[in-house]
């Protein structure tokens, strides 16, 4: 392929992907809005008016928001490749740096650096705009600050030694290189399922063990019923950030544990937390984190293995505005370029992978049902969407692309569905 070709191709996938997005955009902004005036009939005696509109008002905010990243993420990709911007800060930093691991590593966190540069703006705006509109945001601009020098801190601490490690297996192992950063990279991961949730995210929220008595004996009754166990329950301080409410499974191994939101429990009856728990359950029966895993190291290797293609491309370089280094290594180059061009591959493989997604969480549902009153987890969903602002009148393509969970409406009909044929004949 000649260096024209490929940014011909590159410019067609750029064009493709964000007239697919604004298209989409497009059709949910119309369809909430023609919803919007009236609560859809299965909800009338659930979801008052306020709350539907609310929640109508809230998406098509967050629509809005999302155009603007959009407009803003095609212009900096342009901005980095054709446009001229990586090369020259590779080639300003080969002038402060000999050609090597120092000022590849040198320009990846530069890269980093610029990019959290231009994304603070819209976060901000995100957070103390939006989300303080909708009485969502519970972060003070202080945490904001300290959270963001946190997150530098770690990418330091943690990063650039991982970041040595990817790029020393790039230069050393030879044609193969791709499979073993790939092996180096899966191990990583792994390692920080167990790290993160024991010291890592501490770092950021208090995690104080679930102190109801009540609700400790049915959450333990209920995982000995399905055969769990875990390292412990915790509460996680969440509403210091916003009044999102939310319950999840994290950890790996001895690390497992069980974390609710202070604004779960604080929302949901017993009866209701346990058959949220009994849901994240059924994601461990089915054995659905696995296969996700399993899922995402397949498909970066074979990332990896492409990237260990187009490394040796001169096309692949020259063609998206960078000029390689001939007589020094270009794997940090490699590296960025590939990551900012795979997401306009991956994109169309969105809706299969939200399919995939949607039918997990509606096997969860279905676990759940059998483990607790289906009727208890509807309850749960219908306070978790009016809580949380989640539309009820999603457009069924933007479902399609986008939506990892099922909308509202379709797990709803279909818990109501199990609940009735598990319910004794009369």
């Amino acid at each position: 392929m000649t260096p024209f070709a490929f940014t011909a191709l590159f410019i067609a996938m750029l064009v493709a992907v964000s007239v697919t997005k604004a298209y989409l955009n497009t059709r949910q902004a119309r369809h909430v809005s023609r919803s919007r005036a009236e609560v859809p009939r299965a909800f009338h005696d659930t979801i008052t008016l306020s709350a539907h509109q609310k929640a109508a008002d809230y998406t098509l905010a967050k629509n809005r928001v999302s155009a603007i990243d959009l407009a803003l993420n095609t212009s900096v990709l342009l901005a980095w490749t054709l446009l001229g911007g990586l090369d020259a800060l590779n080639q300003w930093l080969l002038q402060i740096f000999p050609s090597g691991m120092t000022q590849q590593i040198a320009l990846i966190l530069g890269f980093s650096l610029i990019g959290a540069l231009i994304d603070w703006p819209l976060s901000l705006y995100q957070t103390f705009v939006l989300e303080e509109k909708f009485g969502f945001n519970k972060m003070t601009l202080k945490l904001w600050v300290f959270d963001t020098i946190k997150s530098l801190l770690l990418g330091l601490v943690i990063g650039v030694p991982l970041l040595y490690g990817v790029l020393w297996f790039m230069a050393q192992t030879g044609s193969y290189w791709w499979l073993w950063t790939w092996v180096f990279w899966t191990l990583i991961s792994l390692v920080l399922m167990v790290v993160v949730p024991l010291w890592i995210a501490p770092l950021f929220n208090k995690f104080k063990p679930l102190e109801d008595e009540s609700l400790v004996q049915r959450v333990n009754a209920l995982m000995q019923r399905c055969g769990f166990s875990s390292r412990g329950f915790f509460v996680m301080d969440g509403s210091k950030r916003s009044a999102h409410a939310n319950a999840y499974f994290t950890g790996f191994g001895a690390a497992k544990r069980v974390v609710f939101f202070d604004t779960l429990l604080s929302r949901l009856s017993l009866d209701e937390v346990e058959a949220v728990l009994a849901h994240e359950l059924g994601h461990f029966h089915h054995r659905h984190l696995v296969k996700r895993l399993g899922m995402v190291l397949l498909m970066s290797l074979l990332g990896f293995a492409a990237m260990g293609y187009l490394s040796a491309q001169v096309w692949f370089f020259t063609g998206l505005g960078v000029r390689p280094d001939l007589a020094g290594p270009n794997d940090a180059l490699t590296l960025l370029l590939f990551l900012m061009v795979i997401p306009l591959v991956t994109f169309w493989a969105s809706p299969l992978a939200a399919a995939g997604s949607r039918r997990h969480e509606f096997q969860a549902d279905a676990y759940a049902a059998q483990h607790t009153d289906a009727t208890h987890l509807v309850a749960a969903l219908l306070k978790l969407m009016e809580d949380n602002a989640a539309t009820l009148t999603p457009d069924p393509w933007y479902v399609r692309f986008y939506y990892s969970h099922p909308p509202a409406l379709q797990r709803i009909e279909r818990l109501n569905d199990l609940s009735q044929s598990s319910a004794p004949a009369v």
